[in-house]
């Protein structure tokens, strides 16, 4: 049955690849609701813009007057709740953003799909899904062994992660409180194509394409699970449509690597890219002042997904990482409009 999509957040990194999964993949219709801040690029969406099930509305999620209009308008039978402020450096240089975007934005969106959800016919309402898309980064840190499970206790450690630990929060309540109906999703670190280049991967890659130093926090030791971006598209598809109701579920690549040899990974593809610099790239590695508050490990317990809705991810870590490095290798006009203005690569997150 084709159904409507409601995607907050739809121009940004994973907001975007579930737009262009659902117009690919799905013969639902998508209307995507973003601000457009400086993580945000329309030219991630040229790939549907001109698609007939495709829509999209320049909107602040903390507007309750806007909100209220689209859901009247486009009557959505699912809201993806994608839309949030999320890079750690920019959370201790701005905290005040995240609280107004992800803590705020989140209460007003959840404030008027509940009064759009409870005027809907009693078949739709039942239908009806409220998917929240969040953050491993809300358990805080792990030691070198153990895993995060989605009974694991909060315990954020960045502004960032402390506005989305709020959120997560905030949804649960708007279930247990008024009943809306609602899944929560928590993802590892995602990466893969359109990723915006201040994160560590895309950095990486355009630094080491450029020739410029390729920083690594502290040691270097900080170890991420890492998620194939089209795999966690996937897996948001399923729980969304066959997730149940008031639950979370914890979604994860299963692929843990330290930063640094993340880094050097990269360095061994941009090697063989570029014939002639073998061993050249990794001589770029600078070790740099690490992240206030950075924390030393995340690993995701995907058994839930995995057993209840099949779920697994189609991505290794090296396939998708080669895939990765050719995309950004062969859509420079992407990612070099981005260097040319919002964003050149330059730190962010050091406290003065």
């Amino acid at each position: 049955m084709t159904k409507r999509f409601l995607v907050t957040g739809g121009a940004g990194f994973i907001g975007s690849a579930v737009v262009r999964h659902l117009i690919s993949a799905t013969d639902n219709r998508i209307l995507v609701v973003d601000k457009l801040t400086y993580a945000s690029n329309l030219d991630s969406l040229v790939p549907v813009k001109d698609h007939p099930r495709y829509s999209f509305v320049r909107a602040d999620i903390a507007d309750a007057e806007i909100i209220r209009d689209v859901l009247t308008s486009f009557q959505p039978d699912v809201i993806m709740h994608l839309a949030a402020e999320s890079h750690v450096d920019r959370s201790i240089d701005g905290p005040k953003e995240f609280m107004q975007t992800n803590v705020f934005g989140t209460f007003v969106l959840l404030q008027q799909a509940l009064g759009y959800w409870r005027q809907l016919p009693s078949g739709r309402r039942e239908g009806f899904r409220f998917h929240h898309i969040s953050t491993d980064e809300v358990f805080g840190s792990l030691g070198a062994d153990g895993f995060f499970d989605e009974d694991t206790a909060y315990r954020p450690n960045s502004p960032y992660a402390a506005s989305k630990a709020a959120s997560d929060h905030i949804v649960r309540a708007w279930h247990q409180t008024y009943g809306l109906p609602v899944v929560i999703s928590n993802c590892s670190n995602n990466y893969g194509p359109y990723h915006f280049p201040e994160k560590l991967i895309p950095l990486t890659i355009l630094n080491a394409l450029e020739g410029k130093p390729l920083p690594v926090y502290g040691t270097g030791e900080n170890v991420r699970d890492w998620l194939y971006v089209e795999d966690h598209v996937r897996a948001l598809l399923l729980i969304v449509e066959r997730g149940r109701n008031g639950q979370s579920y914890n979604v994860g690549g299963s692929c843990e690597r330290s930063n640094v040899s993340v880094v050097r990974a990269i360095c061994r593809l941009m090697d063989e890219f570029s014939p002639g610099f073998t061993g050249q790239h990794e001589r770029l590695i600078t070790f740099v002042e690490d992240r206030p508050g950075h924390d030393h490990r995340y690993a995701i317990d995907a058994r839930k997904i995995r057993q209840e809705l099949g779920w697994q991810p189609q991505e290794t870590f090296e396939t998708g990482l080669r895939k990765t490095v050719e995309w950004y290798l062969s859509n420079r006009s992407w990612w070099q409009r981005i260097r040319s203005g919002v964003y050149r690569g330059e730190r962010l997150g050091v406290l003065a």
